[in-house]
């Protein structure tokens, strides 16, 4: 997961809105979004390599999603998967505090990554890459491979686009598209993150296109304030061709 785009508590009538991106190399295995048979009240796409996942909701409401955190001068090569972090908030019903303690001592042996994750009432946010572990307040947040609101250009221009879509509620194609933004940012404006300018180039943009690598699905979550919740995918094939979509929609039980 590449952008991850997120509206808590900033409209009255939808309490968390989410418009996110997962880039990967089209070789790599992947579920699309569906229900779990091991976990059925799981929500989410899966990766079919290393068995975990990058986004996910339950039936609950309780919602966790990862980016990585790009520095290729520090890779542990035997590392555990990041994605396994995301399974366990999503099956486990375990308190976001207690997660995040769980995440304290544990966030050392992984590869660099950063984590969003809610039980519906509160919003947390951890990186193990020197930010500061912490719950969120109300407001549009943005992130990519970095930290937490880094003014990355497409970060920068999605919050601003996701700010003006929350005016479209309930219509999803306008998170969709602005999803769909396949501007490169100029060389001014790129990061060094340590990869060749040529992929600084490529992956500036909020929608990656290449025969190898890209946006290989789009996400849109929206949770009414009547507790109403809709998941949407879409999924894609190399150079951005359309594969799929997945519709799921359901109301969330009283607390």
């Amino acid at each position: 997961m590449c952008l991850i785009l997120m509206a808590w508590h900033a409209h009255p009538a939808y309490p968390l809105v989410i418009a996110a991106n997962r880039d990967e190399f089209y070789a790599r295995p992947t579920a699309p979004a569906g229900f779990w048979p091991d976990a059925p009240h799981v929500l989410a796409g899966r990766d079919l390599q290393a068995g975990g996942t990058w986004l996910g909701l339950t039936r609950t409401g309780r919602f966790a999603a990862l980016t990585n955190y790009r520095d290729p001068e520090n890779i542990k090569a035997d590392a555990p998967s990041r994605g396994e972090l995301v399974s366990r908030f999503l099956v486990e019903d375990e308190s976001p505090d207690s997660f995040m303690t769980m995440l304290a001592a544990s966030a050392p042996g992984y590869n660099g990554f950063n984590l969003l994750f809610s039980d519906g009432d509160k919003l947390c946010y951890f990186s193990n890459c020197g930010d500061t572990p912490r719950r969120l307040g109300p407001g549009i947040y943005g992130l990519s491979n970095h930290l937490l609101d880094t003014p990355w250009p497409k970060v920068a221009r999605g919050k601003s686009a996701l700010a003006e879509a929350l005016r479209c509620l309930p219509n999803t194609e306008v998170m969709f598209a602005l999803l769909k933004d396949d501007t490169i940012a100029p060389d001014q404006e790129l990061p060094r993150t340590g990869v060749s300018l040529e992929w600084e180039r490529l992956l500036s943009a909020a929608f990656i296109r290449s025969e190898t690598y890209g946006t290989r699905s789009s996400t849109v979550i929206i949770v009414a304030a009547d507790r109403r919740i809709r998941f949407e995918e879409k999924t894609y094939i190399p150079q951005a061709g359309f594969a799929a979509a997945e519709h799921f929609a359901w109301r969330l039980p009283l607390p």
